[in-house]
């Protein structure tokens, strides 16, 4: 999965991206301060969005700083400043796009995914492939045989990982702590849900069965 850095001290605001991006199907981390912000950004995110008003060092000071440090992924800048110096400002100090508050979140995703689309093109391939099956990790787009395969963001999170990992069996434990980023009830069946569902898209109407179970153990994608 993409991780995004969310630097924004407000946080109804934070919650809300937050929220939406996970349901997008990213992994997501948020932070109150530029300070924090700084520290967690050397973990490695594939995308960051930072407020410009936030407490002790500004947003664009933020930027600043990760950019001198050599982080070259894609920033998202969100201000309530709508001034075309404020943006840019914005842009100049290391920001790849500015967005003004408040803002659509739908408008926000579309932002990010092109600012993410044209920075995985500057280093590798978007798709993952493998036996007919391409999913695009930025559109979340899913082609089998070249027709569409319409998949909810946790269904294409687990074919993504089932493809990067195939021929190895994946555990539900695995799994869940993949998909769901928290551990759930080891009884509970939302693993086997889940792979039901992804599995009735991916080999419905299809002599050739990719996800296979294997009992007591978990699932493998493998083309037999």
């Amino acid at each position: 999965m993409m991780k995004i850095l969310i630097i924004e001290d407000d946080t109804a605001i934070s919650g809300f991206l937050s929220k939406g991006l996970k349901e997008a199907g990213y992994t997501v981390e948020c932070c109150e301060s530029g300070e924090q912000g700084i520290s967690v950004a050397a973990a490695g995110f594939d995308a960051a969005v930072i407020d410009i008003m936030l407490p002790g060092i500004d947003g664009l000071s933020v930027i600043e700083q990760l950019r001198g440090s050599g982080y070259q992924q894609p920033i998202l800048v969100l201000s309530a400043k709508r001034s075309v110096d404020d943006r840019i400002a914005g842009l100049q100090k290391g920001g790849d796009d500015y967005m003004v508050k408040p803002f659509s979140f739908s408008e926000l995703l579309a932002r990010l995914q092109a600012l993410l689309r044209r920075s995985a093109i500057k280093t590798e391939s978007t798709a993952v492939e493998a036996y007919g099956i391409s999913l695009d990790i930025i559109s979340r787009e899913v082609l089998k045989d070249g027709v569409n395969i319409e998949l909810n963001p946790k269904e294409f999170i687990l074919l993504e990982y089932l493809i990067r990992n195939q021929g190895m069996v994946m555990s539900k434990t695995m799994i869940m702590d993949h998909v769901w980023g928290y551990d759930f009830d080891p009884q509970t069946n939302v693993v086997d849900v889940l792979v039901s569902r992804l599995r009735s898209k991916i080999d419905r109407d299809s002599e050739r069965k990719l996800i296979h179970t294997i009992r007591g153990v978990g699932y493998v994608f493998r083309d037999k």
